[in-house]
């Protein structure tokens, strides 16, 4: 028996030996038509190829192409395990021709390979060309010899491709293999065309033509060839076998599945076992491409085909999680040719896991409900819309599961009702949300997010990509079309755009096309949560809603936001390590130059701590350990160790962010959806460059990463090299020469202030006339004006006048750039008798101030009348006399 991987590998080497450039499959999801949800087809990579908008070092190709049809117009999955030849995940064998060969040489190609190499009987094969198609009739007759008879003209679209309503189109040809009588069917165009007798097994497209939209059709240049050959089915027919199922791949999967269950894989069981093993390649492909289940876009298609999966293990009564268990095998049976599966083995199967787990809850409960409410209804009957709705929007069932589930009873669904009470819910949501208080301005958002849904975020694997123009915004306001001048707000249905939220600032680039349009993306916001909404100015072109754009996000900036997101985390579990568990975030700022960081703490950072935060955070760095990404519930994330910040909205479905090497696990693990370094080594450095308060229990450190905290520290240098070449000595010197320089300055400062106390204790200038006390009302007093004394040294001038006058008062005024202080000292044998508050009010009253104080035997104060020191000491002088001898 020749294996999948043996043709698989025969197809690939037979085109490589007549000079085609053997091509890897490209990702499922497709980078250059955002119109498709998967790449549904072998040529979809090739597609800008074909069009003239892509060149390649190569004119001719071979591939074996992953596709996926589970969603929008290709969508099998509701067939799949109950048909021969229905899949969700399959393989697509190609070659192609970019204006290099056409119909001859690739109907030669085509029958050499089919009838030669591998051995099929030319008398098993049918053809078919399109009705006008005379050339190709004739290339079949001339090179397989077929007769007419087998040569059928198909004049349906069946046999006429297009790649839209305008662009490059062609007729095709399509190869059938005869089964043989004894199964039903007829040939193509037959009555009888849809039984299983006779499958297509190759399309051969003669890309001919240029369809004008609404008009004519035109000869192209350089023709083109783009052929596609189910491998399954070629590998049905090659194994001698006539059910996809029961090739070796397919085999191997289900004999696994029917092990792990313990059930028999055929009779009752065969249908549950074949969407099993579909299921579970495509949802580990997917998985392995970059696709984790959500509840819009892309994950929620993958999330379906899990969830179909997962009923119908649960079907065959598996106890526990199944799928994640199967992965081993899909491995072991496709991993060779697909390396990608090998590397993302671990991530398949830890989302399998949590999926299934998640969703055993949701399955047991919604199928007990489903029972309760078709136990009064019979084979034929339809089950009310209402109530399906009610199963999807109260208990999480999803309504293709209560399709698939009932169908086995012979019972329906009323689609129509359940979109009915869909559209009921969604306008009481609206009148709920324009009655919350949010502002008028977000109604235009709530409108796009209802009719096209919500934005698909890429950027977490991707930098740039392509999206169509699902919505344009001016002045909140919905237009149609945006031209040069414009400032507008552009929605696509994906994009790698980061709409800010969670702290991290929203992404910038530019968006384009190859008709001359460029916009300059400045920032990407998130209303609603869902949309991802890009602020644009169009620099020139013009931009219409429907239209396929190219986007590109700024990927320098990026990196920077990315490194300071992660350095972020770091931060904040470095600070618990070192301060304790109260720890907790209380809001960030993460922009391309700097990162923000509040926290909850009831004292200031000192040195030290601040030291040790910083060097734990950069040991992790130099650790270069791979930040790793999971999807959870937040419950479960939360139990799991993740931090989840206070008054933070979560959904059903949360990341959680895993970095670094702590003692027992992770160092830091969080829940975020923000974007994030692959490896720790990407932020290169932290530099904490300022703690502060902000308000009562919370602090502010403010940080820089990467090249901006090279920049800081070489900055920094930099003044330390001036300041060192002021003082003429070396950098390293600078502390201890400053030290020296500020011993200096204190000396001479006391120095300084003893020559002016001097100077103006010593009848200067500046000293009153009168050089010795004078009686007043009974007491000695010594009264005196000084200019330029520091008011720090009057107590000390006071205590001098205390001792000439022996018994008495003494009262200094200090006059200083216009101002003026006073001191007024009593000596100690006339404590209880003289209060020095009592008289220094009085002199600060008379300099235009208000209070003073001190100690009954001393007190100061001032005012801002300097001229007025005569006044002062009249003042002391006045409540002087008042006082009992």
């Amino acid at each position: 028996m020749t294996s999948t991987n043996d043709i698989r590998r025969s197809f690939l080497d037979y085109f490589a030996s007549e000079g085609h450039e053997r091509v890897p499959s490209a990702p499922l999801v497709p980078h250059n038509d955002p119109t498709l949800m998967f790449v549904n087809a072998g040529m979809v990579p090739f597609k800008n190829v074909f069009t003239g908008l892509e060149k390649r070092p190569y004119v001719t190709a071979t591939s074996s192409q992953k596709c996926v049809r589970a969603g929008g117009k290709h969508n099998d999955l509701d067939n799949v395990g109950y048909t021969a030849r229905h899949h969700t995940f399959f393989e697509m064998l190609g070659n192609f021709s970019f204006g290099d060969y056409f119909k001859e040489r690739a109907i030669t190609l085509a029958w050499n390979l089919i009838t030669r190499e591998w051995g099929i009987s030319g008398d098993r094969l049918t053809v078919t060309v399109y009705h006008t198609d005379d050339e190709a009739f004739d290339l079949w007759k001339k090179i397989a010899g077929l007769p007419e008879s087998r040569i059928i003209r198909i004049a349906t679209s069946d046999n006429f491709w297009a790649m839209g309503d305008s662009g490059p189109c062609g007729p095709c040809s399509e190869i059938f293999y005869d089964h043989g009588d004894y199964i039903f069917g007829g040939p193509p165009g037959s009555p009888d065309e849809d039984g299983d007798r006779f499958v297509e097994i190759w399309n051969l497209v003669f890309m001919q033509y240029d369809q004008i939209l609404g008009g004519d059709r035109l000869a192209l240049p350089k023709p083109s060839i783009d052929t596609g050959m189910g491998l399954e089915r070629v590998a049905a027919v090659l194994q001698g076998v006539t059910d996809n199922y029961d090739t070796d791949t397919f085999k191997a999967l289900i004999a696994e599945s029917g092990a792990l269950t313990q059930t028999l894989t055929t009779g009752d069981n065969q249908a549950s076992h074949r969407v099993i093993a579909d299921h579970l390649r495509a949802a580990g492909f997917l998985v392995a491409d970059g696709v984790l289940p959500a509840n819009e876009g892309r994950g929620y298609v993958l999330r379906r085909i899990m969830r179909r999966a997962m009923r119908h293990a649960h079907l065959l009564g598996a106890k526990e999680p199944l799928m994640h268990r199967l992965v081993p095998s899909l491995v072991a049976e496709m991993g060779g040719a697909y390396p990608e599966l090998v590397r993302a083995q671990p991530l398949i199967e830890a989302t399998l896991a949590q999926e299934e787990t998640r969703f055993r809850q949701t399955l047991q409960n919604g199928l007990r409900l489903l029972d309760e409410a078709t136990a009064g209804l019979n084979a034929g009957d339809t089950l009310p819309g209402a109530t399906a709705f009610k199963l999807y929007d109260t208990f999480g069932f999803p309504y293709d599961l209560t399709e698939d589930a009932l169908r086995a009873q012979s019972l329906q669904v009323d689609r129509a009702g359940f979109d009915a009470a869909m559209a009921e819910q969604k306008a009481a949501a609206r009148a709920a949300w324009k009655g919350s208080g949010d502002k008028a301005s977000d109604d235009v958002w709530f409108d796009v997010a209802e009719e096209a849904g919500g934005t698909e975020f890429t950027g977490y694997t991707s930098s740039e990509g392509e999206g169509q123009v699902v919505a344009l915004v001016k002045d909140g306001k919905r237009i149609e079309r945006a031209e040069a001048g414009d400032s507008v707000v552009i929605l696509t249905n994906q994009t790698p755009f980061y709409g800010e939220s969670g702290g991290q600032m929203g992404d910038a680039g530019i968006v384009s096309n190859d008709s001359g349009l460029k916009a300059i993306v400045e920032d990407t916001s998130k209303p609603l949560g869902r949309l991802h909404a890009m602020k644009a100015r169009i620099e020139s072109g013009a931009i219409s809603v429907g239209d396929n754009v190219k986007l590109a996000i700024d990927v320098t900036r990026r990196d920077q936001v990315r490194a300071n997101h992660s350095a972020t985390h770091l931060l904040h579990a470095a600070l618990r390590n070192r301060l304790g568990g109260h720890v907790s975030q209380k809001g960030s700022l993460v922009a391309p130059d700097r990162l923000r960081f509040d926290f909850s703490h009831n004292a200031a950072l000192t040195p030290a701590e601040i030291a040790d935060i910083e060097a734990d955070v950069n040991a992790q760095i130099r650790g270069n350990e791979a930040v790793t990404t999971r999807l959870m519930t937040p419950d479960d994330a939360v139990a799991a160790g993740a931090l989840a910040l206070f008054g933070e909205k979560y959904g059903d479905e949360v990341r959680v962010l895993s970095m670094g090497r702590g003692t027992d696990n992770n160092y830091s693990v969080e829940l975020c959806g923000g974007t994030h370094v692959n490896a720790l080594g990407d932020i290169a450095l932290l530099k904490i460059i300022s703690e502060s308060a902000v308000s009562s229990g919370i602090r502010r450190i403010e940080a820089l990463t990467g090249e901006a905290a090279r920049l800081w520290l070489v900055a920094r240098d930099e003044r330390l090299r001036e300041a060192a070449a002021a003082l003429k000595t070396a950098p390293d010197d600078v502390p201890a020469r400053v030290a020296a320089l500020m011993d200096e300055r204190k000396k001479l400062e006391r120095e300084l202030a003893e020559a002016k106390k001097a100077l103006a204790m010593g009848g200067g200038a500046g000293a009153a006339e009168t050089a010795g006390p004078e009686q007043v009302g009974g007491y000695a007093f010594l009264g005196q004006i000084v200019e330029g004394l520091d008011p720090k040294g009057l107590r000390g001038a006071v205590d001098e006048m205390k001792a000439r006058v022996v018994s008495g008062i003494a009262a200094l005024v200090a006059v200083n750039e216009g101002r003026a202080s006073v001191a007024v000292g009593i000596t100690a044998d006339l404590a209880g008798a003289v209060n020095a508050v009592d008289l220094v009010k009085a002199a600060v009253a008379a300099l235009g101030g208000q209070g003073g104080g001190g100690r009954p035997d001393m007190a100061q104060g001032g005012g801002p009348d300097g001229d007025k020191g005569a006044e002062a000491i009249a003042a002391v002088k006045a409540v002087l006399e008042r006082v009992p001898a």
